[in-house]
């Protein structure tokens, strides 16, 4: 993968500089977008993005979000409301590609928190494709008690050395992600009857032991979007991509060759 980027934003009434790297053929066509996750960032993709989009033949761009990896950091004191990944999809998302000059429908991969972008991105923007890792369209206990168990080792263990690797500013990260998931507001945020109107080719794919929510995520998911295929992976956890790489390239390779048109 290139070196990272930046590039400024101006959204919110804010100038956010957002970091960014592209892999693959600058001629390749289509581009895929990768949506990270809730503690996501550029770097925590690893080489992921490069493989993928060797074996489909893809043009890669990946990005971190605000508060994300070396983008602009939460400001002092700011929270992330209820509605923070719809503004992230409707919003930073689209303000991003045309700042980048992308002009036609790209391909979202998104995981987890991005799944969910990606998801309200594809229900009200033009997408070619998406693929969706671990996403959200409810909020689960499963997910609130892993969530729970995150501030822990946050607190008392390691995972705040770990993440400051990936972020320039691990609190922005951590607690930006953290709270909102925790807020009692944010119970009962749902998205279901949001992505009913996704009209692109749609496949969700979950670890068959994610710990951050059940099947039921993609399931919910192929009940509303009937165009929705399913992968349900065994010994998988939250990140399919990282747990079992190959059968999500697989899968990946499968479905973009046969909707690329």
């Amino acid at each position: 993968m290139s070196g990272a980027s930046f590039v400024d934003l101006e959204t919110g009434g804010r100038t956010l500089r957002i970091e960014h790297r592209w892999t693959g053929d600058e001629a390749a066509a289509p581009l895929l977008v990768f949506l990270h996750e809730g503690l996501g960032s550029v770097s925590m993709w690893r080489d992921f993005p490069d493989r993928l989009c060797a074996a489909t033949g893809c043009r890669g761009l990946v990005y971190s979000r605000p508060g994300y990896g070396r983008s602009t950091p939460r400001a002092a004191g700011e929270h992330w409301a209820p509605d923070f990944m719809h503004r992230q999809a409707f919003e930073l998302l689209p303000a991003l590609l045309r700042a980048l000059g992308v002009t036609t429908p790209p391909w979202l991969l998104g995981h987890s928190d991005g799944g969910s972008i990606a998801l309200l991105h594809a229900a009200r923007f033009p997408v070619a494709g998406c693929v969706v890792m671990a996403p959200h369209i409810l909020v689960e206990p499963v997910s609130v008690a892993s969530i729970e168990q995150a501030r822990r080792a946050y607190l008392e263990g390691d995972l705040r050395a770990r993440l400051a690797r990936h972020h320039a500013d691990p609190d922005s990260a951590f607690w930006g992600w953290n709270d909102i998931w925790l807020d009692p507001a944010f119970r009962g945020w749902n998205i279901e009857a949001e992505i009913a109107t996704i009209s692109a080719p749609l496949l969700a794919i979950q670890g068959l032991d994610d710990e951050y929510g059940t099947l039921e995520q993609i399931r919910g998911i192929a009940r509303r979007v009937p165009q929705t295929e399913l992968l349900e992976l065994p010994r998988c956890g939250h990140s399919p991509h990282r747990d079992q790489p190959a059968a999500v390239i697989a899968a990946a390779v499968d479905f973009l060759r046969r909707h690329r048109g």
